[in-house]
């Protein structure tokens, strides 16, 4: 897990957080990247970055926990598991994947950074 760059700011003896979802974009991308933008007691927020990827053949998303993600940047194909119909996803697309409903990444853009934003609770 990689913790984003972040500005940090105390205000009232609390830790106010900023960033940027479009700053520190690797150069090249030859995994989809998974990283951590806030995690609390029951909820974890990631910035999830791909380009091309797609989930493996055969493999699908079994989660634990409920996850509602938007799509900010770039284009993707979700497919729920005994569904036939591809989800396209573009800019300001959302979803919420309820726990265990099986899914997986059919495509993403292979020209353009995709940047998904999770949130896992």
């Amino acid at each position: 897990m990689i913790i984003m760059p972040c500005r940090l700011i105390m205000k009232d003896n609390q830790i106010v957080k900023s960033g940027n979802l479009f700053s520190d974009l690797p150069n090249s991308i030859d995994n989809e990247t998974f990283e951590s933008v806030f995690v609390a007691e029951g909820c974890k927020i990631e910035r999830i970055i791909s380009k091309g990827h797609h989930s493996p053949d055969g493999f699908w998303y079994d989660q634990e926990k409920n996850e509602w993600v938007v799509l900010l940047k770039g284009s993707a194909g979700l497919i729920f598991e005994n569904e036939e119909e591809i989800i396209e996803m573009m800019p300001g697309d959302y979803i919420h994947i309820p726990a265990h409903c099986k899914h997986r990444v059919e495509w993403t853009d292979p020209d353009v950074e995709t940047i998904w934003l999770a949130v896992h609770y």
